[in-house]
């Protein structure tokens, strides 16, 4: 039995609590018995953070169900098929009649998903480029070619067309770009520079993220560069040069050696040893990480490109306000 306002299809589904017979079973077969979602959409919902236990977000459907649990699910907004233009002001680092190089700010979310229907890198690009990214790359993410998360800011390559975006592609597959980010991290890194290799893969804990495995997952590798030290070694300014293209792996590493990155809320924290800090360093905002040097050869000339960015007004803040004068 299910119970739902009809007046708004987007309200919670709130289910009958779990009864003796039912007890045992997975999550996802359950739920799936109870309402007309398929196994694999509960999954998809479950990992969108949109399944709730006793009214707290569960997160594993293959957890098996106890008497009297009682769960509900939202059903979120669908996505429309195609993004629409929306005039969204870029900061274009250089363009051709290939492709475009973005310099992203933090907070922009790359393409349409739950949540972020409208608003996205996609939709201003459709925009600025009219139709000509129709269908590249695919409907929902029409040129994109790799992507930075919502609160990470800096150099993304974008293409115009079906040529670009399979060269671009190619020089992503086999690591042939280079790719450098600059990141705050707490601590001091030992040694200062060295390379960092490890398989990455989703976490057995928590499906929303990602983390380092004993086994499965896929190699990754980062090389790392101390830049500055700041407060004598509280925090510190670290360049990470990727030699492969993990999701979340700068992150990943960094948490990995034991140095979060400042404002990274899903893979680390504020440590004890910083609570004298000012607000603006110990409740960074967002993680601390900043796409700032690219190069690839462009696909169409097979000339080599290179880019570079400055760090963001609000990690420069920090870097000048703990610098040496």
């Amino acid at each position: 039995m299910t119970q739902k306002n009809e007046n708004n299809k987007n309200d919670l589904i709130i289910l009958s609590a779990v009864s003796e017979t039912e007890e045992g079973q997975r999550l996802d077969r359950f739920l799936a018995s109870k309402t007309a979602f398929s196994r694999s959409r509960i999954s998809v919902l479950i990992k969108e953070g949109c399944v709730f236990k006793n009214g707290l977000p569960v997160d594993s459907a293959d957890k098996k169900v106890r008497v009297s649990e009682i769960y509900g699910i939202h059903e979120p907004e669908p996505v429309p098929a195609e993004p629409l233009p929306e005039r969204i002001a870029l900061d274009i680092a250089y363009e051709d009649d290939d492709l475009l190089v973005i310099n992203k700010p933090a907070g922009l979310v790359v393409h349409p998903a739950h949540g972020h229907h409208s608003g996205t890198l996609v939709n201003a690009l459709l925009a600025h480029c009219a139709q000509s990214l129709s269908g590249i790359g695919g409907v929902a993410r029409p040129g994109i070619v790799h992507r930075l998360d919502k609160d990470t800011s800096g150099l993304m390559v974008v293409a115009k067309n079906d040529l670009t975006h399979q060269g671009l592609s190619e020089q992503f597959a086999v690591h042939s770009l280079e790719r450098c980010y600059k990141a705050l991290v707490w601590g001091l890194l030992s040694p200062q520079s060295g390379e960092i290799e490890t398989q990455i893969g989703r976490s057995r804990l928590n499906r929303q993220k990602m983390a380092v495995l004993k086994e499965g997952g896929k190699y990754a590798k980062t090389l790392y560069k101390t830049l500055q030290i700041f407060e004598g070694g509280l925090f510190s300014l670290v360049e990470c040069s990727l030699k492969t293209g993990r999701t979340h792996q700068v992150r990943v590493h960094m948490t990995h050696s034991g140095h979060p990155l400042l404002g990274d809320a899903v893979y680390g924290k504020t440590p004890k040893n910083a609570k004298n800090l000012p607000d603006f360093v110990k409740n960074f905002p967002r993680q601390a990480l900043h796409s700032y040097k690219m190069s690839f050869i462009h696909p169409k000339t097979g000339r080599t490109l290179r880019f570079e960015s400055l760090l963001p007004p609000d990690m420069q803040n920090i870097v000048e306000s703990f610098s040496e004068e």
